[in-house]
């Protein structure tokens, strides 16, 4: 396994790497030793050690056996588990198709009350229309080569997205302009979802502003992942490969400031509706 993609990870495995050494050393053995009690090489035993490599399960309860304190082998299998759910494999989460995927998430969002959401490549899911979604998910379930149950997984992300209508939550939404360009379906399609976009500019919960592509961007952010922020206590960033996880503070204040600047450079209201008129006139 590779070094890891985010610092919330790297935090999670110096931490489990750092209470493995501390088990080596309490235990009066080398590193050598370690690796020859466990029947591996000594560069394997650095690398777990220095959180460079992530350990298996096997790893793990090897490493406390040869350290004679196999009663902590679960609480560290557990913790190393739980780094694994930080940054996890769009394949991996879609083993069974899209629709279980939405479903776990469903109760997430029903929780938070306040979205900040950075979308920078595609409609967020919650402003998608069920055309713009069939599409979309038609595409990633192709691309992906996943199990295809992208009506299900549609009907799941619409009743998931009533929580723009129902409870006590609020949305601030920022949508870069190219997304409004970014052919998703059909021209029918397309209208119907920016059209959507003009209708939820009304609700009372919704805050939303579009980042026009002559925005001056110097000293203050450019585009990057899209991302969503969970009552700022948790984000999750869509990577092409992967979802990533974030909820270590120090990282979750740069989304939230980085959040704060991509809000500097959007208009909203009648700018912002201009913008996706705009968009609508180019299907034409």
């Amino acid at each position: 396994m590779s070094t890891f993609p985010t610092s919330s990870v790297q935090e999670a495995r110096t931490a489990l790497a750092a209470r493995l050494r501390e088990l080596r050393l309490d235990a009066g053995i080398t590193g050598k030793e370690l690796a020859s009690l466990c029947g591996w090489s000594v560069a394997k035993s650095s690398r777990i050690e220095n959180a460079v490599t992530a350990p298996s399960d096997g790893d793990i309860r090897a490493w406390c056996t040869a350290c004679g304190t196999d009663g902590q082998a679960a609480d560290l299998i557990a913790a190393n588990r739980q780094a694994d759910s930080m940054y996890v494999h769009w394949k991996r989460l879609q083993r069974t198709g899209m629709k279980q995927l939405a479903e776990t998430s469903t109760k997430l969002y029903e929780r938070t009350r306040l979205f900040r959401v950075y979308a920078s490549h595609v409609m967020p899911g919650y402003l998608q229309t069920p055309g713009y979604a069939t599409a979309l998910m038609g595409t990633i379930a192709g691309f992906r080569g996943t199990p295809d149950d992208v009506r299900e997984a549609v009907e799941v992300r619409m009743r998931r997205a009533r929580v723009i209508h129902e409870g006590d939550h609020r949305f601030a939404t920022l949508i870069e302009e190219n997304v409004l360009h970014h052919r998703v379906g059909s021209q029918d399609v397309m209208a119907g979802q920016l059209g959507n976009l003009l209708a939820v500019m009304s609700l009372p919960s919704m805050s939303l502003g579009i980042i026009p592509s002559a925005a001056a961007r110097e000293g203050v952010i450019w585009p990057f992942e899209q991302f969503t922020v969970f009552d700022d206590a948790r984000i999750h960033v869509e990577l092409l490969a992967a979802k990533v996880t974030v909820t270590a503070p120090g990282e979750l204040d740069v989304y939230l400031r980085a959040f704060a600047r991509l809000t500097e450079l959007a208009v909203h209201g009648a700018h912002a509706r201009a913008l996706i008129v705009k968009a609508i006139d180019s299907l034409k």
